[in-house]
């Protein structure tokens, strides 16, 4: 590393903090949300369900701006 350092940028990354990524949030509101609606009765509902609920998010920007807004990060700009 040393003797290539001119060429390497190191980036140290947080513990493993599911509570902070986005991707995070959004299985937990999909898994919540996605057969809310009807409970799949065939192989083919599921995926119509996860559909339905993907375009739901493309019309709601202000849900998927959430994703990304962690409850502390939001607290401390309040605060």
């Amino acid at each position: 590393m040393q003797e290539h350092q001119e060429r390497i940028a190191l980036f140290y990354l947080p513990v493993y903090s599911p509570d902070l990524n986005p991707d995070e949030y959004l299985n937990q509101d999909y898994k919540r949300s996605a057969n809310k609606e009807q409970i799949p009765t065939n192989k083919k509902e599921p995926e119509r369900n996860t559909r339905n609920y993907m375009e739901s998010l493309q019309n709601n920007p202000q849900k998927v701006a959430n994703f990304f807004q962690h409850e502390a990060e939001v607290c401390s700009r309040l605060g």
